[in-house]
């Protein structure tokens, strides 16, 4: 195999060697489809929920909960948390055409309040993405929303052609919003595509 991707890389652009190595690489999760749900935890339940509602237009569906307290480690066994933590609550919404988001809120006494930014281990963000990027960034502005800066585009690489904004969640929680209409630079190389929530 080792000698095969050796061969490729010397007879073939970059890209098609990258491709292969890849591919090379891949694993086989048994039946794995694709992403069905993010999950994150915030502050005030419903406060989050609203906002991914009536701000950004997304879906809520249902409720889980509560679950806790338990008298053996329940929530150390299977969540990795402390034995005394508690979910109250957890909501499942969906925004357009895009995975799951499920909204945790926890008590715990060891819970960390403050938000990780995205160059702390475990920082994240969401991003959404838009047709139109200015109207969508005046529309935040117009809700209130704190944009990050202007709006900026990739003009070289495997991203060129995306435009990109930061904004941030009332809690204090990093999401952006994405548009490519034109497609990125990437694809010139490969046929293969990123899951694009417009397809």
């Amino acid at each position: 195999m080792f000698d095969t991707l050796k061969r490729a890389t010397l007879s073939a652009p970059l890209s098609l060697a990258l491709l292969l190595a890849g591919q090379a690489a891949q694993a086989d999760l048994p039946g794995m489809r694709g992403t069905q749900h993010f999950g994150f935890t915030v502050p005030d339940r419903q406060a989050a929920v609203d906002f991914f509602v009536e701000v950004i237009g997304c879906e809520a569906f249902f409720t889980i909960g509560p679950f806790g307290p338990f008298d053996d480690d329940w929530m150390g066994v299977n969540l990795d948390v402390h034995p005394e933590a508690t979910i109250p609550a957890a909501h499942l919404v969906r925004c357009g055409n895009g995975t799951n988001l499920e909204i945790f809120e926890y008590t715990a006494p060891d819970q960390r309040t403050e938000q990780p930014r995205n160059s702390d281990i475990g920082g994240h963000h969401i991003a959404f993405y838009v047709d139109d990027m200015d109207s969508a960034v005046a529309y935040l502005e117009q809700h209130d929303v704190e944009v990050l800066g202007e709006p900026k585009t990739f003009t070289e690489g495997p991203m060129e052609g995306l435009t990109w904004v930061y904004f941030m969640a009332p809690w204090g929680m990093q999401l952006e919003l994405v548009s490519s209409p034109h497609g990125m630079g990437y694809e010139a190389d490969t046929a293969s595509r990123l899951w694009d929530p417009r397809h």
